[in-house]
């Protein structure tokens, strides 16, 4: 044990001193928070520009202003007047976005194929989804007038519909709160791949520095290839923990130094990414007392639990796949031969984050969340995003099980590949190799 935690504490202190981590760490959450003010930026700039559409209408003047209304974005001015290629020719020749050609047709069934739309550069979808839906409501009011009905009775039959979530003790929810789990699950999810593709691919440069340099030979004659590589993942761990924990207090300090002296709205720079439509139903839904509700929904969240389970996968979850990562580096001479064995490793984690975001989402309690919840290389991610939905103690006990398990005999299964691969020099391993060293006794 005690060669074990000297090998910790140098591997921890080794990555903490390196000037590239240092940098890293107080770099990286300005280089976020610079890419999210330049993609508020550049949206907002977006905004600003004002698209000017002119369309023709053959068809007696079926279509008005009232029907293209103007919004921030998209000014439209009737061409009527001047005819389709008059319009065509000035529109080509100014700095219009484009011209709405409206054909004379005789039905309004051949009129709704036939409107055409020219621009110079490819239209955005979002242009072209407003204009077809500015169409389509106009084209089914007249379909609807001929056919003798009233629009005005139709547009005072329409009601919404608001279900009241309960559960069987009588407490209200909302029903945003489930988006809320499914983004902290989607976070904890995300980041453990992305601290497991850091992390791990350090352990493996670790692993083939000290090989390459011969001093892997030095220390494998006083410490056992498990204790090594353990340390190793252990101590890589730590570091990685501690960075996190680095930049989460320096993105907090700069979101509140930015609210209270800059006035700068972090909340609204987030949601610049946000359609309005949506914007104005989440801002409908969380009106008044919804949005009390739901910061009472929030503090009812297992957070505790929540943040128990994350360190346990988080860390569950790297200690697995670094133990895959060390034996690769064992293995081979440079990182250029790591390639023909990433896939292998790299498959069941994007495995776990497709699995994650395809069944969780939709649905938490499923066969498959559950049964990827509890498969060792998939449950850190799986189980994450289902923890804030409430999973019974049995099946937390035996993933965790399972994952503690897993991970003890992958790390002495990559040690038998370990002890061999890091005396193994010049030549480039094949599966075929792998599967000799792990049959070799001693």
């Amino acid at each position: 044990m005690s060669k074990l935690k000297l090998i910790i504490e140098r591997e921890f202190i080794a990555k903490v001193r390196n000037k590239s981590f240092i940098m890293m760490t107080f770099l990286s959450p300005l280089l976020m928070i610079g890419m999210g003010a330049l993609v508020y930026f550049l949206m907002q700039k977006n905004d600003e520009k004002v698209k000017e559409i002119v369309y023709v209408d053959n068809n007696s003047g079926m279509f008005s202003k009232e029907d293209f209304k103007d919004s921030k974005t998209i000014h439209y001015t009737d061409y009527t007047a001047l005819g389709i290629e008059e319009t065509k020719k000035k529109v080509e020749e100014g700095n219009y976005y484009g011209a709405l050609i409206i054909p004379k047709q005789d039905s309004l069934e051949l009129l709704a194929k036939s409107i055409e739309f020219y621009s110079t550069d490819s239209p955005g979808m979002s242009v072209m989804s407003s204009m077809e839906n500015k169409i389509e409501t106009k084209i089914r009011h007249l379909k609807l007038n001929n056919f003798g009905i009233d629009i005005e009775k139709i547009e005072a039959s329409k009601i919404n519909t608001d279900i009241k979530m309960y559960n069987f003790s009588g407490e209200e929810s909302s029903k945003l709160i489930n988006g809320l789990k499914i983004g902290v699950g989607a976070i904890a999810g995300y980041l453990l791949m992305m601290f497991v593709m850091i992390y791990g691919t350090s352990v493996m440069r670790s692993v083939i520095e000290e090989k390459t340099s011969r001093i892997i030979e030095i220390i494998v004659s006083s410490v056992k290839p498990f204790q090594l590589m353990l340390g190793k993942i252990l101590g890589n761990a730590s570091a990685g923990l501690l960075q996190f924990l680095i930049w989460g207090i320096i993105l907090f300090v700069i979101s509140i130094v930015a609210s209270s002296v800059f006035g700068v709205d972090m909340v609204e720079m987030q949601s610049a990414r946000v359609p309005a439509e949506q914007m104005e139903a989440v801002n409908q839904a969380t009106a008044g007392d919804k949005g009390q509700m739901i910061v009472q929904e929030i503090l009812k969240l297992p957070i505790l639990k929540m943040f128990v389970l994350f360190i346990f996968y988080f860390l569950g979850g790297f200690m697995l796949y670094s133990s895959l990562f060390a034996a690769v580096g064992a293995a081979v001479d440079n990182e250029t031969d790591t390639q023909q064995f990433m896939m292998p490793i790299m498959l069941p984690l994007i495995l776990g984050v497709y699995v994650g975001f395809a069944t969780v989402i939709n649905d938490p309690h499923g066969s498959i969340a559950v049964l990827f919840s509890h498969i060792p290389f998939t449950s850190p991610i799986v189980m994450l995003m289902r923890v804030p939905f409430g999973v019974s103690w049995y099946e937390l006990v035996i993933s965790m099980a399972l994952l503690m398990v897993t991970f003890v005999f992958m790390v002495w299964l990559a040690a038998k590949i370990y002890r061999v691969g890091i005396l193994m020099y010049g030549k480039k391993p094949t599966y075929k190799d792998l599967y000799k060293w792990l049959k070799y006794k001693g």
